[in-house]
């Protein structure tokens, strides 16, 4: 259990993280026709001229996948990178199970739906060229960087790895995206260290299914066993994080190295969970220059 001084500073970066606004978007575009499948556009606030094309940052929310989580509470990191340059693209979702009027309410919010949060963030990705071109034209897809928190570093991570997706996988693509890079924010990356430290009530179990579905579809879901992408990848990871432990991120990148990729790992002393998405925490200026490095 963590001492009590720990405990207090989580909640206190967790409070603060919530605290901001949400931002709205300069624009928003559908991928699909459920109302979850949208994407909202930021444009670069400085830096650049009307004429001059900037780097796209593909925006991945986490919340355990969970459907009370949407991208709304990461608005403010999003409006964060348009302030310092980038177009900026947050991605919505499907999460959890959805409830209808005759269902009755589950004691705790599901995590994730299969297939369907995997087949958005596909939809997603694949539509976002031309999506963007629209929204931003000053955005330039050929220097695309993704990135998400938690659940949504774990969809980061993925969306890079649909290229060595196994060969029967509805969402496998015949070579790597057009990525400069992932940088995943305390990721859900590893699915079997994540259940042994029962991560966000093991969620990523809730995400496949359940025990009846874990070990068959963990192969097409499970960032670990995804590897190597080819694709440069940075994680960027508190040492304090109560939510997703340090463990996760380490043993994603042990699998890395094994696989013959070197993943860049970013710990951060006295840093929790949700600093890295806190545009008021010295965290998220690091997360910023990691996405840069790759970016620019």
């Amino acid at each position: 259990m963590p001492d009590d001084a720990v405990a207090a500073r989580a909640a206190a970066e967790e409070e603060s993280a919530f605290s901001h606004p949400a931002v709205a978007p300069d624009a928003t575009a559908s991928y699909g026709d459920h109302p979850d499948q949208v994407i909202d556009f930021y444009a670069p606030r400085e830096g650049s001229a009307p004429t001059d094309t900037v780097p796209l940052i593909v925006v991945l929310h986490g919340g355990a996948w969970r459907a009370p989580y949407d991208r709304r509470h990461i608005t403010p990191f999003a409006a964060y990178l348009a302030e310092r340059g980038f177009a900026v693209a947050n991605v919505e979702y499907r999460r959890g199970q959805e409830q209808g009027p005759a269902q009755e309410p589950t004691p705790a919010p599901i995590a994730g739906r299969w297939p369907h949060t995997f087949d958005d963030v596909a939809a997603a990705l694949d539509a976002l060229p031309a999506l963007a071109r629209e929204a931003i034209p000053q955005a330039d897809p050929r220097r695309t960087v993704l990135t998400g928190h938690s659940a949504g570093g774990h969809l980061a991570l993925w969306a890079a790895a649909r290229h060595v997706l196994p060969a029967d996988a509805p969402w496998r693509t015949g070579g790597p995206a057009p990525l400069r890079g992932v940088v995943a924010l305390a990721p859900i990356a590893d699915f079997e260290v994540a259940g042994k430290l029962d991560v966000c009530g093991n969620a990523a179990r809730q995400l496949l299914g359940g025990d009846e579905h874990f070990t068959e579809r963990q192969p097409y879901a499970d960032p670990a066993l995804l590897l190597p992408t080819g694709i440069a990848t940075t994680l960027v990871q508190g040492r304090t994080d109560l939510v997703v432990p340090q463990a996760v991120a380490e043993s994603y990148a042990d699998a890395a190295a094994k696989a013959g990729e070197m993943v860049g790992l970013t710990l951060l002393g006295d840093v929790g969970h949700f600093p890295l998405i806190d545009p008021l925490a010295d965290a998220c200026a690091v997360v910023a220059e990691e996405i840069a490095q790759l970016a620019w």
